[in-house]
Parts: C-alpha cells; sequence; structure tokens
C-alpha cells in the first residue's frame, strides 16, 4: 500500500513538468518519432536521426546524447519523452528536454526506457559529430576531429566538410580539409571526385593516405579460359611465377570445382603402404614401384577400385593448368578508381625509397659527427702523438658524469649545459696531464706497453666511477628546446640533439682547425711531431708540448663525453661503446690529419648504418662486418684516406 501511495505521489508531482513538455518544439519532433525512439530499428532509425540532428533545435545535441548513453525514458500514460539517471532498482531522477528542468525523483514503472543496440549507438554517434564540429570550444572541435581519424565513417564525410567553411582556426582547418579528401577517397559518390581527391594528394608521403589507398587496390585471383578485356583485369598471372606459385593456381581450380585434388608425394606415398597387400598394391608388385610413374599408376588404380579418392597426377596438373588464364580483378573499388589509386601508391613508393634514402644518409651523417667527436681527442693523442690511449673512452666518459654532477647542483638544464662544457674540458685536460706525466712520459716510442699501461688505467677509472656513481645508469637531461625532432615528412626526422651533436662537431673542427693553424701551440705541436730534436734545437721545449697536446686531446674527449652523454646512457662503461670507432675512425681517416678524422667518421657512420639497414635484426653481425670491410679496406690503403707526406709520415 505504501508503494502505491509513493508511485501516485511521484506521478501527480510531474504532472505539470509533463504539461509543459508537451507545448515545447522538442517535444513536439519527438513525438513524431516516437516510434523509433521508443524501440530502434538500426534499419529504420536514419530518418528519425536525421530528423532530430537537422532540426536546428539547441536541445537536439542533448536528445541525441542521452539517447545513445540510453538515459532516454518515455512516460507510459502520455507518451512524453524526458532524460533521466538511474538512482536505484525502482527510481529515477528526470529532467524535461526543453530547459533541461529537473523534474524530480519519479518511480521508473512510470516509464520505458530506450535501449538502442550498439548499431543505433553508432549512427547516433555520427550525428553527434556534426555538433562536436561545430561547438564553440576549440578542444571539442579538436577531439572530434581525432575521432574520426581514428574511426571514419561514410556519414562523417558531409558535416565534415560543412565543419570546413565555418571553422575559424587555421591548424583544425587544414587537417579538417586533408581528412575531408582522406574521406573522400574511401567514401566518395562519384568515381570522378573519388579519383580527384587522389589527385589532390599528389607529393604526399603520409601514412595515413596509404592507409586510405591500400584497401583500393585490393584484388582477388580468378581463373578463366580467356582473359577477360574489360578495365577490372588488375594484371595478368603465369603459374609458377613469383607472383603465382603453381600449387596456388591448381588450388583455385579445385577450389571452383574444376579441377580433380591434388595430393602431395608424401600422401600418396602412405596410402599405398596402408593398401599393400601381400606383396603388390592394386596388383602391382611393390618392388616395381620405385618411380614416381609407377606410383601415380597404382594409385590410379586404387582410385579405380574406389580405395582411395581419384586425385590428378602431376602430368594432368600441368594439362589443365595451361588450359585456363590467371588474372587478378579489382575488388576494393571501381576499375577507374582503383587504377588511380595504383598509380599514386607506385608514385608514393618510388618517392618513399628517396626519402628512405635521404633518411638513412641523415641518420649516417649524425652517427659520424658522434664519432667524430669521439675520436677528435684521439686524432691529436693517437695521430699526432702516437700514444695509443686505451683509456680514451674513459675521458669521454669522465666528461659525461662531469655534465652529470653539474645538473645536479645547478637544475637549469640549459644553463648546466653551457657550464658543464668547459668544466669537462678542465677536469679531462687534468686527467689528461696527471697522465701523461706519470705514466705516457716513459712509454714514448714502446706502444705495446703504452697500450698495457692506458688499458689497466682504463679498467681503474671504470672501477672508481662504479664505486662513486654506482652500476645504474645517470641521466644527462637535455635542455627542453633540445626536445622532438625536425620534421620534414613521415620519412625523414632527426632529433635535435644529433643536430646539436652535428653542430658541436663543425665548431670543435673549426677549433682544432684554429689552434693547429693560427696559435703558438700548435706551430709548436706540428713541429715537435715531425721532427722533435730539429724542434728542441729551435728552443721548443718537446716534453712540455707533449704534455699540453695529450691533455689537449683529453680536454677534447671531455667535451665529447658532455654531449654524447645528451644523446646515450651515462654509465662507467660507456667509454668503452666508442673506443673501437674512435680508432677504427682515426685510422680509417689517415693518421695524424684531421680531415682524414672527419672522412673517417663519415665513412664509419655511413658503413655502419648501411649494414645495420641490411641487416636490422642483427646489430652486433653489422658491427662484425663493418670491422672486417674496415680490415680489407686497411689492406688496400694503409696509412688511411688522406695519409701524412714528408718526414711525420715517414716517423
Amino acid at each position: 500500500m505504501a508503494r502505491l501511495l509513493l508511485i501516485l505521489t511521484l506521478l501527480i508531482a510531474s504532472l505539470p513538468a509533463a504539461a509543459q513538455q508537451a507545448d515545447a518544439p522538442i517535444q513536439q519532433l519527438l513525438q513524431e518519432h516516437a516510434g523509433q525512439l521508443a524501440k530502434p530499428s538500426r534499419t529504420k532509425v536514419a530518418p528519425t536521426i536525421d530528423a532530430i540532428a537537422g532540426s536546428g533545435l539547441p536541445e537536439a545535441q542533448t536528445v541525441l546524447r542521452k539517447w545513445q548513453d540510453k538515459e532516454l525514458w518515455q512516460n507510459t500514460e502520455t507518451g512524453l519523452f524526458i532524460w533521466a539517471e538511474e538512482i536505484d532498482r525502482d527510481t529515477i531522477r528526470g529532467f524535461d528536454f526543453a530547459g533541461d528542468t529537473a523534474l524530480g525523483e519519479l518511480p521508473d514503472d512510470a516509464f520505458e526506457q530506450s535501449k538502442p543496440n550498439s548499431g543505433v549507438r553508432k549512427m547516433i554517434g555520427a550525428a553527434l559529430v556534426k555538433f562536436q564540429l561545430t561547438a564553440e570550444d576549440v578542444a571539442t572541435r579538436r577531439t572530434a576531429i581525432d575521432n574520426i581519424e581514428r574511426d571514419a565513417e561514410a556519414s562523417h564525410l558531409a558535416p565534415l566538410r560543412e565543419a570546413i567553411e565555418t571553422e575559424t582556426s587555421p591548424t583544425l582547418k587544414a587537417r579538417a580539409e586533408r581528412l575531408e579528401r582522406l574521406l573522400t577517397i574511401r567514401f566518395g559518390e562519384t568515381e570522378e571526385e573519388r579519383i580527384a581527391a587522389i589527385e589532390g594528394f599528389q607529393g604526399d608521403l603520409g601514412v595515413d593516405l596509404r592507409g586510405a589507398l591500400n584497401p583500393l587496390v585490393t584484388t582477388r585471383l580468378e581463373a578463366a579460359e580467356v582473359t577477360p578485356d574489360g578495365p577490372e583485369v588488375a594484371r595478368v598471372l603465369k603459374p609458377g611465377s613469383e607472383a603465382l606459385p603453381r600449387e596456388d593456381a591448381y588450388d583455385l581450380l579445385v577450389s571452383e570445382g574444376i579441377a580433380k585434388p591434388r595430393i602431395s608425394r608424401a600422401d600418396k606415398a602412405a596410402a599405398l603402404v596402408a593398401n599393400i597387400d601381400g606383396e603388390a598394391v592394386a596388383g602391382i608388385q611393390v618392388a616395381t614401384l620405385d618411380t614416381e610413374d609407377a606410383r601415380d599408376m597404382a594409385y590410379a588404380k586404387l582410385a579405380e577400385q574406389g580405395t582411395v579418392d581419384p586425385v590428378a597426377t602431376e602430368p594432368e596438373i600441368d594439362e589443365t593448368l595451361g588450359e585456363y588464364a590467371f588474372y587478378e580483378v579489382f575488388t576494393g573499388a571501381p576499375p577507374a578508381v582503383a587504377l588511380a589509386a595504383m598509380d599514386a601508391l607506385n608514385g608514393i613508393e618510388t618517392r618513399v625509397a628517396v626519402n628512405q634514402a635521404a633518411d638513412l644518409a641523415l641518420d649516417a651523417i649524425s652517427l659520424g659527427s658522434i664519432y667524430f667527436l669521439a675520436a677528435i681527442g684521439l686524432a691529436i693523442t693517437f695521430g699526432v702523438m702516437g700514444v695509443i690511449n686505451m683509456a680514451h673512452g674513459e675521458f669521454i666518459m669522465m666528461g659525461a658524469y662531469t655534465g652529470f654532477v653539474v645538473q645536479q647542483i645547478i637544475p637549469d638544464q640549459t644553463l648546466s649545459v653551457i657550464l658543464a662544457i668547459p668544466l669537462a674540458f678542465a677536469v679531462t685536460f687534468a686527467a689528461g696531464v696527471a697522465m701523461e706525466r706519470l705514466v705516457i712520459r716513459w712509454l714514448y716510442h714502446r706502444p705495446l706497453e703504452t697500450l698495457l699501461a692506458t688499458f689497466g688505467i682504463s679498467i681503474a677509472l671504470q672501477q672508481i666511477a662504479k664505486n662513486i656513481f654506482g652500476t645504474q645508469a645517470r641521466p644527462l637531461t637535455a635542455p627542453g628546446w633540445l626536445d622532438g625532432s625536425l620534421v620534414f615528412n613521415d620519412i625523414v626526422s632527426i632529433s635535435y640533439i644529433r643536430i646539436a651533436i652535428f653542430v658541436l662537431a663543425l665548431l670543435f673542427l673549426a677549433l682544432f682547425l684554429l689552434v693547429m693553424n693560427r696559435t703558438r701551440l700548435g706551430l709548436e705541436v706540428r713541429a715537435v711531431t715531425q721532427n722533435p730534436r730539429m724542434a728542441a734545437s729551435m728552443g721548443i721545449n718537446p716534453d712540455r708540448i707533449n704534455m699540453l697536446t695529450f691533455g689537449f686531446g683529453s680536454g677534447i674527449a671531455g667535451i665529447a663525453g658532455v654531449a654524447i652523454g645528451l644523446y646515450a646512457k651515462v654509465t662507467s662503461e660507456m667509454g668503452a661503446d666508442y673506443i673501437v670507432q674512435s680508432f677504427m675512425t682515426v685510422v680509417v681517416g689517415g693518421v695524424g690529419n684531421i680531415w682524414g678524422t672527419l672522412l673517417g667518421a663519415t665513412l664509419v657512420g655511413s658503413l655502419q648504418k648501411g649494414i645495420e639497414w641490411l641487416n636490422p635484426s642483427n646489430t652486433l653481425a653489422a658491427q662484425t662486418y663493418m670491422i672486417l670491410f674496415i680490415i680489407l679496406f686497411i689492406q688496400f690503403r694503409p696509412r688511411g684516406i688522406i695519409a701524412l707526406k714528408g718526414r711525420a709520415a715517414e716517423a
């Protein structure tokens, strides 16, 4: 009894609101389509959705959204529609579409909920796109374009075209125009507009364009006694070619019921073995079944007896294939559209290959600049002084850790990197001078002892770094303005960090040339390198010059460490990743020549990227092939690309 009183009370409370709804234009529109709103059918609901979406009423968007969310309810007595939220199993909180007026809590027994299925909800969602594309909020319009890009439908094309005319944001308008052309390619009503949209993307390399074109050129393999002459034929195939294996061609004929099935040799042999009777199969002695023709004959007799299913022999297969023509027909689009899409894809494939080569070249130059930075210090200590410094990689590591320490003290990333560069030079310069004074000076002209001593120092420096910084990789964060990449198109791009390293490599090339050619230190270094005794007789101290030269090379390695640390991980073993390539760069380019080092870095970087492109799944194999190539290169040109001349070369 109490339940009945509650229902009556709520119904009475809702009567004034219901009377107000009946006079509203939106309610009148809903009453015109009450049948489909209450029980929507996917095959008949489209006119109802179109009528609401095109009504121009301010409540239309709310109706569609609530209907899609299954929040549309109809009063079983009055037939009026409201939208409501379920409070519990027996009660809903209702709202009038006109003015979004709250109707209070209502018993759900007095209303029937509209429950559109997934297909209808999808159609409603397509209608809602129109409102989203023309919303005042830019974020809403951007979200609508994002949604269409993810899951485009033919119904999106018309509202998208209307929205382009009123779009005020240049960025969104450009995206919408591109999206409209992509949708026209897929869903355009006429062949002419689809072809025009395809031709409008001339020179475009976008992945979304290829995604729109590829379905248009899908084909189906068919066979006939004579190849049709119609435009729907994409290409004619020959059985046994790479495009159409012989077995696939015959299987097509079997599937169409115009040829007997075939059987593999293994299955045929198994059938013969299973039907051995004494020493014979179908009356044929087993001892005579030593050829394929004999086994075919025995199997044919078994088929005649009904023991096995009849199958085609190899000669029959060849004869049958010769009687039919095989061809592919377009199935993804009308022939004219498919041919236009195929021409566009062929042009894209050519441009993609060119751009992939350009991207590979950029990667090679970028990697070469990293190797040049790592090797420029070695070009001084090894190329000029002739010292085999196996600890060169650890000077790179020391520079990277110097950058890390500076960033811990100075949180501003740009300022910390600027300060880290001279500090890394100072730290590694001092370490290089100490190493030369304590070890290297006693081992000049003794390459084996120098190699062993510096290798031991390398191990010691790695362990010291582990003790101080641990074994985990430490972050050396690049400034925010180096985030992202310079994107030329969907294929060619290069990160700003790599661009910065390339510029830094050029700066250090200029610095090295300036020091060596325009300063007294450079003049004395060249003099000591060519003839230390003559230089000493001219008042130059070779011992001091060797110390400064080794320190200068080590300092440059420290700066290289800061640059490389912005790109690669900073660990105690990071120097080992560059020491081999650094030596290869110096040796290939020409010992003692900075231009040779530059060419060597370019060659080594290009070679490594090229090999990795040919064998992308095995980086270790790529490095092995690169080392083998360089060994062969040195056999033919032992002094490198640019060999020294004069007494320095004879030393």
